[in-house]
């Protein structure tokens, strides 16, 4: 397999004659969404839903948008420092969260250099936590977005003052 940086957020790979794109952790705004709606089936009406609703006035909680497939999670929380946050992962979904408030500086390192778990994982809840440091912090303002692919360790709700934002929970395979 050769490997082959295609651009941000993406590496280009050609294997056995298939050419094909890993997509890691991707950081953009909300003017950007359609070049992303085809990285996943569920995406586009993910982004249609960011688009069509007043996130802000969704009430804290799990809002479902299609079943078990695709939904969002509004939270309000004092940030937390770096030194409170822990890396977790998700087998079953992919995270997209959008800030509306405040900034979340969310950390990050691929899940394959995660060699501290704390704990299995949790199939339940789709979480497994580790105590690694990440390998970089990402300051994300109010209308930004980070993708989190499951390959993607992510540290978030870090920050000085109130974050509000929402996570869109996309099932890796969708029924």
């Amino acid at each position: 397999m050769i490997w082959i940086p295609a651009c941000a957020g993406m590496t280009r790979f050609f294997a056995n004659g298939f050419s094909g794109f890993i997509v890691t952790m991707i950081f953009s705004t909300l003017s950007l969404p359609s070049r992303y709606t085809a990285l996943h089936p569920l995406f586009p009406r993910a982004f249609e839903f960011m688009r069509d609703t007043d996130l802000n006035t969704l009430a804290p909680g799990v809002h479902p948008i299609i079943d078990r497939q695709l939904f969002v999670i509004v939270e309000v929380a004092e940030g937390r420092t770096r030194a409170e946050a822990k890396l977790e992962a998700h087998r079953r979904y992919i995270d997209i969260q959008l800030v509306l408030e405040g900034v979340d500086e969310m950390g990050w390192k691929p899940l394959s250099d995660c060699q501290q778990p704390l704990a299995e994982h949790d199939s339940e809840r789709d979480i497994r936590f580790f105590d690694d440091e990440p390998d970089s912090w990402i300051a994300t303002p109010a209308g930004v977005f980070c993708i989190f692919f499951p390959e993607d360790a992510h540290a978030p709700l870090v920050g000085s003052g109130a974050i509000r934002k929402v996570v869109f929970k996309i099932a890796v395979n969708p029924i």
